[in-house]
């Protein structure tokens, strides 16, 4: 079984990386909210849907990082190279196909769900400037996976940092207008995002051309377009991409019901958002351990190890958020000062904030062993769970957020409702479940 200093040399640069990466969100939205509360809720809503769509990549990319580990565990190297280049080049068209889509659609589906001219008009801004990035962040989910999946994850806490140095740079630089820039508002802020991206492209090609044996993981033994391998990672991952688009794509339906209840509700959900990642990336960090460990694990032939792992993340999880938790809750006004000076504001989300940290005591052990089920390999089952667990949650947001227009911290007890049901029915999976013989 691995032990904790093993689960946490995964675990930690996984968890960094998160952090830096979410460092951004956290930047992003600190500015805006110097901009006004209209571009403050309108990144909340533009940043969702492009989440949705960045995530069908991921979704993609999370199948390959399994399946990478799987041969990682196996000890077969060379095909780890295959899912990696031929999963790269599948992304850079879903990407170009996705920017297409959503540079035609996104303006009709936007303006039919926004009630809020102001904000429709701003989201709009914001996502004709970002959706540029899905060519360089679909690249750079499949670098991350090979990372993830031979379990080498130092250099995404690097990859990080160079992400948020430039994001923050041009941050500044293109939203307030800064030495000699343009001042572009929410519109400087989506083209940092961008470059932040594409730099991080570049940063993980001279990594791994210089510090990667590409011989060993065979990366250019196949240069041309193999339909073989594609068919195999989507025999995983296609259950994993309409999961994650299915579970962002919700997410932002919870966003566009709070936007009905007034500009001032989205603005308090979207710092409650921002906040929300300083917990969710070590859960985060933890389950992607506990994905690719499970792999790993069933690659070797020890089944019987999965939930003793599975345990043991778990606590090293409560030990890292516990603290957290807390301080958010002993000092909940200094945290929303981040985003806003308004005093007004920042009582607003005093609740809001309470309600968010609760639910991570389910969210905390529900992740993980979500992760574990993807991890075994059966991502069909994982995709039925979180297909059931959206069905109560979509419930939840037309009850609570649609039809009694609740106050906005009762609103975000719908993540409550969320949690309990993919911790419920996940549990079921692990227990009930022919999991063990499972073949990828």
């Amino acid at each position: 079984m691995f032990t904790n200093k093993q689960i946490w040399r995964v675990a930690y640069p996984i968890l960094i990386s998160l952090f830096v990466q979410n460092f951004i969100n956290i930047t992003d939205t600190a500015f805006l909210g110097r901009v006004g509360e209209v571009e403050l809720g309108a990144s909340a809503l533009a940043g969702v849907f492009y989440m949705a769509i960045y995530m069908v990549g991921f979704g993609f990319s999370t199948g390959s990082q399994i399946l990478m580990a799987r041969r990682n565990g196996e000890r077969r190297y060379a095909a780890i190279g295959a899912i990696m280049l031929q999963g790269t080049l599948f992304l850079i068209g879903l990407a170009a196909l996705m920017f297409v889509l959503s540079w035609f659609f996104s303006p009709i589906l936007l303006s039919r769900l926004i009630e809020s001219k102001p904000v429709y008009e701003a989201s709009s801004i914001y996502l004709n400037y970002r959706a540029f990035g899905l060519f360089f962040s679909f690249i750079g989910v499949m670098f991350r996976a090979f990372f993830v999946g031979i379990t080498q994850t130092k250099i995404l806490t690097v990859n990080a940092a160079v992400m948020a140095v430039v994001n923050i740079v041009f941050n500044y630089l293109l939203i307030f207008g800064k030495c000699g820039f343009p001042e572009m508002g929410i519109a400087g802020s989506a083209i940092a995002s961008v470059i932040a991206e594409f730099s991080s492209v570049i940063f993980y090609t001279v990594y791994t051309l210089r510090k990667i044996d590409v011989r060993k993981y065979a990366f250019f033994s196949r240069n041309n377009f193999d339909v073989r391998v594609i068919f195999q990672i989507l025999s995983v991952s296609v259950w994993t991409m309409i999961q994650y688009f299915l579970t962002i794509g919700t997410w932002f339906l919870f966003f566009v019901a709070v936007e009905h209840l007034g500009e001032r509700q989205l603005a308090i959900s979207n710092v409650i958002r921002s906040l929300s990642t300083l917990l969710f990336m070590p859960v985060s960090a933890f389950a992607a351990t506990a994905s690719t460990l499970v792999s790993n694990l069933m690659g070797m032939g020890r089944s019987d190890l999965v939930f003793p792992t599975y345990w043991r993340i778990v606590r090293l999880s409560l030990f890292v958020l516990l603290p957290l938790m807390c301080l958010l809750c002993l000092f909940p006004q200094w945290a929303i000062r981040i985003y806003s000076d308004n005093q007004d504001l920042i009582w607003s989300c005093v609740p809001v904030l309470y309600v968010m940290v609760s639910f991570y005591f389910i969210a905390i052990p529900g992740s993980i062993l979500f992760n574990t089920v993807s991890g075994t390999g059966n991502t069909r089952s994982a995709l039925f769970i979180e297909s059931a667990t959206l069905v109560f949650y979509v419930l939840a947001i037309y009850v609570i957020v649609l039809r009694s227009k609740a106050d906005i911290a009762f609103c975000w007890l719908v993540e409550h409702v969320y949690w309990s049901v993919m911790l419920l029915l996940s549990w079921l999976y692990m227990k009930k479940a022919n999991w063990q013989s499972k073949k990828i």
